[in-house]
């Protein structure tokens, strides 16, 4: 049997900290839950996305949350974030503008668009991947369909799952192509819009449009942010060098 009780994994969570968001105040209550419930014992080390461009900013962390809160301060940030935990297998999650920043380095970085946007940074660029949805989801909850088989679906334990939602942006071009190059979109809405994606093969990589940090009060945290932190644990017992 694994002693997750001796272990403490390092995990960084990259955006730019307010009280505002809440979201940012929910996370560190979600962390001490899932100490005292699961013995899943996160050290948890803030990262505004201006420092997160530094290129060694999350490495030798166990996991990286990209969480909400954009526009961040620095889209680069964010993104360098997201390209080393993807690279060098550290687990990641990322959730609402996390989900979308993840959508944008892949396709630039691993399908060789360069030149597409995120519509809330770039308003007027010629190429958006992320732009405005139709019906913004601010507030809201709504169901997820989730693919047999996949990371999501062997996390939340089902096929259809009720989220909610504070967001305004979302995938809408390109989809196939990121697909194409290797990403999995495993969740959509009712209406078949792209709500999360993950990349098999890597360690753990996992991205919501919706906050799974926002599920109920904050006592019992969401599958997927329990599934994180078992990962991130893993993570620092191989590095440890400890059976995990």
């Amino acid at each position: 049997m694994t002693n997750t009780a001796a272990r403490t994994a390092r995990i960084a969570l990259v955006g730019d900290r307010s009280p505002n968001v809440v979201s940012h105040t929910r996370i560190p209550v979600l962390f001490d839950a899932l100490a005292e419930r699961d013995r899943l014992v996160l050290d948890a080390y803030w990262i505004p996305s201006e420092e997160a461009g530094d290129e060694d900013a999350v490495r030798g962390f166990d996991a990286v949350w990209v969480v909400p809160g954009s526009p961040y301060r620095s889209e680069a940030g964010a993104l360098a974030a997201i390209r080393t935990a993807r690279v060098e297998g550290i687990p990641f999650l990322g959730t609402c503008g996390g989900f979308q920043h993840a959508l944008l380095e892949y396709a630039r970085d691993v399908c060789g668009l360069t030149r597409v946007a995120h519509a809330e940074n770039d308003p007027a660029a010629d190429d958006l991947l992320i732009e405005p949805l139709a019906c913004s989801l601010v507030g809201h909850e709504a169901v997820v369909s989730i693919e047999p088989g996949s990371l999501a679906e062997s996390v939340i334990g089902s096929e259809r799952t009720v989220e909610r939602y504070f967001c305004a942006y979302g995938p809408t071009r390109h989809l196939d192509t990121l697909r194409a190059h290797g990403m999995r979109f495993s969740g959509h809405d009712e209406d078949g819009h792209v709500r999360i994606a993950e990349l098999p093969g890597h360690p753990f990589f996992l991205a919501s449009l919706f906050q799974p940090e926002l599920s109920g009060d904050g006592s019992r945290p969401h599958p997927i942010v329990r599934a994180l932190a078992r990962a991130a644990v893993a993570h620092a017992a191989q590095a440890q060098g400890q059976p995990v």
